[in-house]
């Protein structure tokens, strides 16, 4: 009896599987040329940014990590970030300057700390794009994301993005942007008084 309960449900499976495979769509049935049978999509390529980035030690820029250390590397796009005892090590890909002309470099800090940032653009921004509005309040249109970290150079910040298609390239008018979850956990390891160095 267990026998031929085992041959007829592995003669049915062979005929559901047969059945399936006659049954497939079209894209396993591809022929060149034919209209009504045509060339399956390819899968779309995943961009991993950070796989490419290399980690990098804190002694080549920074004598100590007193309250923490930043490294921003423009060329890499890549922000590094280094904890006051050095237990923790990250690294984030972020967007960079549009230009050279909009991109500054050197030793900077952070000077202030803003969950939910409001944002106007500056005079010379302004001036570039006068459409621009004045003032956006917090939210999911604001060009800085769920946190910002302040620098000491006027106009310039360490903040977050809701359009997550600008991390990785050249895209910000001199700011360095995060994907809003890197943002958040940065925001939470950051002091007032860490040092920031862009090269």
């Amino acid at each position: 009896m267990v026998k031929k309960y085992l041959h007829t449900s592995t003669r049915r499976g062979f005929i559901a599987g047969a059945s399936a495979v006659l049954a497939s769509p079209a894209i396993a049935q591809y022929i060149p040329g034919d209209p009504l049978r045509p060339a399956p999509e390819p899968e779309p390529q995943v961009r991993r940014n950070i796989s490419g980035f290399r980690a990098q030690d804190w002694r080549t820029y920074f004598s100590n990590t007193n309250n923490g250390a930043i490294l921003v590397d423009t060329i890499s796009r890549a922000l590094h970030y280094w904890s006051d005892d050095q237990r923790t090590y990250k690294l984030y890909p972020s967007s960079v300057p549009l230009t050279e002309e909009l991109t500054r470099r050197g030793r900077t800090s952070v000077i202030r700390k803003v969950e939910g940032p409001s944002w106007s653009p500056t005079p010379s921004m302004k001036k570039r794009n006068p459409e621009w509005p004045d003032y956006i309040p917090p939210g999911p249109d604001n060009p800085l994301g769920t946190h910002a970290l302040y620098l000491s150079w006027k106009y310039y910040r360490i903040h977050g993005t809701h359009d997550t298609r600008k991390i990785g390239r050249r895209s910000s008018n001199g700011c360095i942007g995060l994907f809003n979850e890197d943002i958040a956990e940065l925001f939470s390891m950051t002091n007032v008084g860490t040092q920031v160095l862009l090269i």
